[in-house]
C-alpha cells in the first residue's frame, strides 16, 4: 500500500538529501586538496611555516585575482585552469589557520604526522561552520554563479587585508580566521561545481 508523502516530509527528505550529498562532496573535495598537501609537504616540509599572515593572505589574493583574469579573458597563457588555484585557495586557507594558532615556541619544521593531524582539525571546524550557515541560508551557493564565488573571496581578502592593517582589530565585525574559513568553504563550493 502507497502512502502519501505530504510537502513537509518531502522538504525534510530534500534537505537531509541535499546535506548528505553536500558532505560527500566536501570530503571529496576535502581529500583531493589534502592528498596534494600532504605530498608537497612530504617533499618540501613545512616551509611555509616561514611566512607571515600577511604574506599568506597575499598569495590567496594572487590565486583569486588570477582565477578572475581566467573567467574574464576566457585564456590562459601558461595552460592552467582555475581549478588548481581554488585547490590552491583550500589549502593556503589551513595554512592561514595553521599559522594563526602556532606561537613564537612553534618549530618550524613540524612532523607530517601532526601537519595531518592539524590540517584535518582546521578542515572539520570549517566544515561545521559551514553546515551552521547552510542551515540558514538553504544550500544558497548552489544557485549561486562560480564567479560570484571568486568575487565573495576577493572581498574576504580585502577585508582580511584590512584586519591586518589594522593589527587585527575590529569593532564590529568577525575575525581574520572567519574570513579564512569561509575562503576554503567558497573555493570548496567552486570546486563542487566545477566537478573537481
Amino acid at each position: 500500500m502507497l502512502h502519501k508523502l505530504n510537502i513537509s516530509t518531502l522538504h525534510r527528505f530534500n534537505i537531509t538529501t541535499a546535506k548528505l550529498n553536500t558532505s560527500a562532496e566536501y570530503d571529496s573535495v576535502i581529500n583531493n586538496c589534502k592528498g596534494l598537501f600532504m605530498k608537497k609537504t612530504r617533499d618540501y616540509g613545512t616551509a611555509w611555516r616561514i611566512l607571515r599572515p600577511q604574506s599568506i593572505t597575499d598569495q590567496i589574493f594572487i590565486k583569486a585575482q588570477r582565477i578572475r583574469t581566467l573567467e574574464e579573458k576566457k585564456i590562459s597563457k601558461v595552460g592552467e585552469d582555475i581549478t588548481g588555484e581554488y585547490i590552491g585557495i583550500v589549502n593556503y586557507c589551513v595554512i592561514a589557520m595553521m599559522q594563526l594558532d602556532s606561537t613564537a615556541d612553534t618549530p618550524t619544521e613540524l612532523a607530517v604526522e601532526h601537519v595531518e593531524q592539524l590540517f584535518d582539525e582546521k578542515v572539520l571546524e570549517t566544515k561545521e561552520l559551514m553546515f551552521a550557515k547552510n542551515h540558514d541560508y538553504g544550500e544558497a551557493w548552489r544557485d549561486m554563479r562560480i564567479s560570484s564565488l571568486t568575487d565573495l573571496i576577493l572581498m574576504k581578502l580585502l577585508r582580511v587585508k584590512q584586519i591586518e592593517d589594522n593589527k587585527g582589530l575590529t569593532e564590529a565585525s568577525e575575525g581574520v580566521k572567519a574570513n579564512y574559513q569561509d575562503m576554503l568553504n567558497y573555493a570548496v563550493f567552486a570546486l563542487i561545481k566545477l566537478g573537481f
